[in-house]
């Protein structure tokens, strides 16, 4: 029997697009989003709303240039290390626009920091709407997760876990308490907007709010844990084939299965020794990476109902945790 948890009221949430500058869904529906935002200001009283929502365009020299990043990947730089590190003169512009953003929804791992951070993203790869997060027990993502599941039943959806430690965390959503590195959604070529895959977005995007709003959920969820990645075939320098799966992101893949077809005519096929589920595949910003696809091991979480916690729980918690910390 599993017992309800109670957890902190989420009070802040960030809505982030256009991390990578070039993936246009997030960038346009945040804009539309902070349209919204200034139009609700100006017709109506301000009043106190259930949930705070931060509104950031988080790469606008990539967004204006339409590229996925200006000098170096936006989305790997909220390691602790970069954040509190110190700034050369020569440094990149992401760098400096990560500790801006730092300031903005954190300080990292501080109890000012955003409570979720869900970052906007596109994929070219047919992929569906993924969550992709660092923990597979984090109850508030995999609630949200369920509520998305609910509301959306025609839409593709998977959970994506990648078992990082949570000192090397790297991406934009780290910054807050619970987040989704990426709220991602394709296929869709970088650089243009597709209507349903706009509208899909936005729809979770509404879902995600409505389920912090309510917060109330349970049941499982069905975690992809990332185990590797796999590189295109090369002659040390060039591409000598490319992706056979093509398109079938989340159908397992067995051991010796087509994986790859050489320009020759060549059948490569898979040599692991286990069946295990691809994503990513043949993404177009990881020929760069040295990723072709990146292999998940599926796996059923059981995820308990949950309430938020009342000022007198939340009261009894805090002094507990004082007078642990007196002894």
């Amino acid at each position: 029997m599993y017992k309800v948890v109670c957890l902190p009221r989420l009070s802040r949430v960030a809505v982030c697009g256009g991390t990578h500058g070039n993936e246009l869904s997030g960038v346009y529906l945040v804009r539309e989003l902070l349209k919204e935002e200034k139009k609700a200001m100006e017709e109506e009283e301000e009043e106190e709303k259930p949930v705070s929502v931060v509104l950031v365009l988080s790469n606008p020299w990539a967004i204006q240039q339409c590229r996925r990043y200006v000098k170096t990947d936006l989305n790997r730089c909220f390691t602790h290390a970069s954040l509190n590190g110190p700034l050369s003169d020569s440094a990149p512009y992401e760098l400096i626009r990560s500790k801006e953003l730092n300031t903005l929804l954190g300080p990292k791992g501080s109890p000012e920091a955003v409570d979720l951070v869900c970052d906007l993203h596109n994929t070219t790869a047919n992929m569906g709407l993924c969550l992709i997060a660092y923990s597979d027990c984090d109850w508030i993502c995999l609630h949200t997760f369920k509520h998305l599941q609910r509301q959306m039943p025609d839409i593709p959806m998977r959970y994506i876990h990648f078992d990082v430690p949570k000192e090397e965390s790297y991406s934009l959503d780290s910054v807050g308490k619970h987040g989704f590195g990426k709220f991602l959604i394709g296929p869709q070529p970088h650089g243009v907007v597709r209507s349903n895959i706009y509208t899909a977005m936005k729809f979770g995007v509404q879902h995600m709010l409505d389920w912090v709003r309510f917060f109330n959920s349970g049941g499982f969820v069905d975690v992809f844990t990332m185990v590797k990645h796999i590189d295109y075939p090369r002659d040390i320098i060039n591409l000598t084939g490319c992706s056979s799966p093509q398109d079938r992101d989340f159908c397992l893949l067995h051991p010796e299965d087509p994986l790859f077809q050489t320009f020759s005519g060549e059948t490569l096929r898979y040599k692991g020794k286990e069946p295990l589920y691809p994503f990513f595949i043949n993404e177009c910003a990881y020929y760069e990476k040295g990723i072709a696809l990146s292999l998940a091991r599926k796996r059923r979480v059981m995820i308990p109902a949950i309430r938020v916690q009342t000022e007198q729980e939340q009261q009894a918690s805090e002094q507990g945790f004082g007078s642990e910390e007196e002894e």
